[in-house]
């Protein structure tokens, strides 16, 4: 949501916004379909629409078409191969398509509801920026272009995603650090109060000191929720575990060894757990790169949550 805070504050202060938006992409392109940009009539910038040289180039055009009282919206085409006809200066392959289309007070409203509501239908056409929070789309984006004067742009606003870390550690304060750089809401629980790892974690926005054996009650219902178990203990993260696996949740990650992970598993079954209860478990947790300090493993967890927040739909 940080974009559409970006856009709302400077609105707010300079009447008018320049709205740079992916409405297209294929292949290799760095900017992705629902990228997002904003800037600023002083320059000031928010967002990314891919980077490179193609970016630098896209942002002085913006510059200098938000001071143009007879602006008018329209896609512009960069094709990543080079220096040819609608090139875009980098050699990457792909394509993608901008939208520039300049934001005022008139929307601030529907800004608002976005940042209000968080879930619904953002649609875009050449005269029209528009959200409807009691809509849904299956796809995550949709574009349809007749010509360059009629086309629409419609995306999914998904709520932010959920990062719930139970253990509030060495390890939990990396991996807080790493995250509070993404797109998610993280929520620090753990049955201490006075850890000096607590106290320095700046990185969260919310703490929750309780029984880990009430640890569910906690954890929201969401399709949007991740959960990394990183306690000071076997005991603990057993218990955690066993709460956690009564919600629906995207993802579970449990720290410790291979040998401690198996014998964990191993008491779950006994204890009436099945195999496919226990097989959409990540753990060991994070991807395999050898780690060894509690930040690499943060950076090992965080890899691993986005591969999985990041996979297409089957």
């Amino acid at each position: 949501m940080e974009i559409f805070n970006f856009l709302k504050d400077k609105i707010q202060e300079n009447n008018k916004v320049m709205l740079l938006l992916v409405v297209q992409s294929s292949g290799s392109s760095p900017g992705r379909q629902g990228f997002k940009m904003g800037v600023a009539i002083n320059g000031e910038i928010s967002g990314s629409v891919g980077g490179g040289i193609m970016e630098y180039n896209i942002v002085e055009e913006a510059k200098l078409y938000i001071k143009d009282s007879s602006f008018i919206p329209f896609l512009k085409k960069q094709i990543h191969q080079g220096e040819i006809i609608d090139g875009s200066g980098m050699i990457c392959s792909g394509e993608q398509t901008v939208l520039f289309k300049i934001l005022d007070k008139s929307n601030l409203s529907t800004i608002q509801k976005i940042l209000n509501y968080n879930t619904g239908v953002l649609t875009i056409t050449s005269n029209t920026f528009a959200f409807n929070a009691n809509l849904n789309q299956n796809d995550n984006h949709y574009f349809l272009s007749k010509n360059d004067q009629t086309w629409t742009y419609s995306e999914k606003i998904n709520k932010k995603n959920q990062l719930y870390i139970i253990g509030a550690g060495h390890v939990g304060l990396a991996t807080s650090e790493i995250f509070s750089k993404l797109d998610f809401e993280i929520t620090l629980i753990d049955d201490r109060k006075d850890l000096n790892t607590l106290k320095a974690n700046q990185f969260i926005d919310h703490i929750i000191i309780t029984d880990y054996n009430i640890v569910n009650q906690h954890i929201n219902k969401s399709e949007n929720n991740y959960v990394v178990i990183m306690t000071n203990g076997f005991k603990t993260d057993k218990i955690a575990l066993e709460k956690v696996l009564e919600k629906k949740i995207k993802y579970i990650g449990v720290l410790g060894s291979k040998a401690k992970l198996k014998t964990m598993f191993e008491v779950l079954k006994k204890s009436g757990y099945t195999e496919k209860q226990l097989q959409n478990i990540h753990a060991p947790i994070g991807l395999f790169i050898h780690s060894q300090t509690p930040m690499e493993i943060a950076i090992s967890v965080a890899a691993q949550i986005i591969a999985v927040k990041n996979k297409p739909a089957n």
